[in-house]
């Protein structure tokens, strides 16, 4: 059974972006997901970024689920839920050695 509603797919990348968007506590560059044809973020960290390394270096599929709490119950969560936005929450999980973001509407 799914645990959520596919959002996108996050590619970590060296090369600067077309419309980064740069989101100061994470000291990374992403792209807009939506803006993309096949729902593709790109992420450029800067050095000294705090996010967890699969995050940095492997690609990760992002899913919205109606509660981070209850998604995440038993799972290994390596970036505990943070607030992305005003209106999104957002945490990862390594399952197996896939990185998946969960996202969920505030």
């Amino acid at each position: 059974m799914a645990a959520g509603t596919f959002h996108h797919f996050g590619v970590p990348v060296d090369a600067t972006q077309d419309n980064e968007i740069y989101i100061e506590g994470a000291k990374v560059y992403i792209t807009d997901a939506e803006a993309h044809p096949f729902r593709v973020e790109y992420l450029r960290f800067e050095p000294g970024s705090p996010m967890h390394p699969d995050v940095q270096t492997k690609p990760h599929a992002a899913f919205m689920v109606d509660s981070l709490e209850e998604t995440l119950k038993g799972r290994n969560v390596i970036i505990e839920p943070f607030d992305a936005t005003e209106t999104l929450r957002v945490a990862f999980i390594n399952d197996n050695g896939a990185v998946i973001e969960l996202m969920e509407e505030k």
